[in-house]
């Protein structure tokens, strides 16, 4: 998920949520990319132009009359792979909207034809204002993407209407979206994909449960939506921030994900069943909690069904899966008996007993095992990373 060698301007308009900007070109720039800051003069009231030139290691632009940089605002609109307007006041769009280029960013904004992504910023009243909708309206008619605003504190003090800049990593994740979607297979694509574990109730209080913590499939969720896809996560209990871009739907037991799965499935080009469902869950669910007094129960257990297995006669035609599979010894030759067995297009291997991989860690070591070709053996990486890697070869099978 990472821009490098891409180039972003970034317009900052004058409003007091210009200083998340500041934060956003730090990101962008952390992530590899050259960003070129575009200021107006009411930007340049709120935080100074050698803040972002230090945080992004370039000159910034605030004027047309920039001696040496008279037609910078059109190398800048017809070169950059995106141009990101945050904040963009009322006042901009209205700038914006009516082709007026009074100032190095306006000018830029009517010279660019390419992406523009604009994270309105301003009073709750002026955004709900038929003026702003309608400069809204006209810049979305051009091709311009908005994300947001937001409902949450203002200047003003706290308000229940939208006009609240989205955060940073919001804007970054959908620049990125915006920077991978049109070199992505998986762009317009319908994605599925199941994380973390499941929970079968031994009582109301008790659970049977796994140490799968989520990790693994929220990152692949997150990376396949920034490459364009229309993703759907379905995930069992964690304690993992929702990833932006996907739809997030809960479930709790494994029964609950296989329905879950089997409404979601007609739709979908990739399958990635990452996952962990409990494989028994108690034959009989008490009412009650047993107090420790009442003696030691057996517990009876039955096995699960076999989501993965059941997928085989719902999936559309063309749709490619991808499994994940904990193993020990014998891990490959298992995987491939697990791939031909459910009908798998991939599998990923990880293994047990390794501190760096698996669950309730960060990292993951795993091997590839496709239907056809030479199983891959990857280093340790962070599971945002395999994640990138599993996608690569998503991609490639479709």
């Amino acid at each position: 998920m990472t821009p490098s060698g891409r180039h972003v301007v970034l317009g900052v308009s004058g409003g007091i949520a210009s200083y998340k900007s500041c934060t956003l070109a730090r990101r962008l720039t952390e992530a590899g990319a050259a960003v070129d800051v575009v200021m107006t003069a009411g930007a340049a009231a709120f935080v100074g132009p050698v803040t972002f030139e230090a945080l992004t290691g370039r000159p910034v632009l605030t004027s047309l009359w920039d001696r040496g940089r008279a037609l910078a605002h059109v190398s800048l609109a017809r070169d950059p792979d995106l141009v990101i307007v945050a904040p963009a006041t009322a006042n901009l769009l209205a700038r914006a909207a009516h082709g007026l280029a009074d100032d190095h960013l306006t000018a830029l904004l009517l010279a660019r034809t390419g992406p523009v992504l604009a994270a309105p910023a301003m009073n709750g009243a002026m955004y709900d204002h038929p003026a702003t909708r309608d400069n809204l309206a006209t810049l979305t008619a051009r091709g311009w993407r908005m994300v947001g605003p937001d409902t949450g504190p203002l200047a003003e003090g706290p308000s229940e209407r939208p006009g609240r800049m989205s955060e940073p990593e919001t804007i970054f994740a959908e620049a990125i979206r915006l920077l991978r979607a049109p070199n992505s297979a998986l762009s317009g694509r319908h994605v599925l994909v199941t994380a973390g574990p499941t929970r079968e109730p031994l009582d109301p209080i008790r659970v049977l449960t796994n140490r799968s913590s989520g990790r693994m499939g929220y990152a692949l969720a997150a990376a396949a939506w920034t490459r364009g896809a229309e993703v759907v996560l379905l995930s069992g209990p964690t304690t993992l921030e929702p990833p932006y871009g996907p739809m997030l739907e809960h479930i709790e037991t494994t029964d609950e994900l296989r329905r879950a799965v089997a409404a979601h499935l007609p739709r979908a080009d990739l399958l990635v069943m990452a996952a962990a469902p409990a494989d028994f869950r108690p034959a009989n669910t008490a009412g009650r909690k047993r107090a420790r007094g009442e003696g030691t129960p057996a517990i009876e257990v039955v096995p699960t069904p076999d989501i993965l297995e059941e997928t085989r006669k719902r999936r559309k035609r063309g749709c490619k899966v991808i499994g994940f599979a904990y193993e020990s010894a014998r891990g490959t030759q298992r995987a491939r008996e697990k791939l031909e067995a459910k009908d798998l297009d991939l599998i990923v291997v990880n293994y047990t007993g390794d501190p760096e991989s698996g669950a309730e860690v960060e990292t993951n070591r795993v091997t590839l095992v496709p239907r056809t070709g030479s199983p891959r053996k990857l280093p340790v990486l962070l599971k945002t990373e395999v994640a990138e890697r599993v996608l690569d070869a998503a991609e490639e099978l479709l």
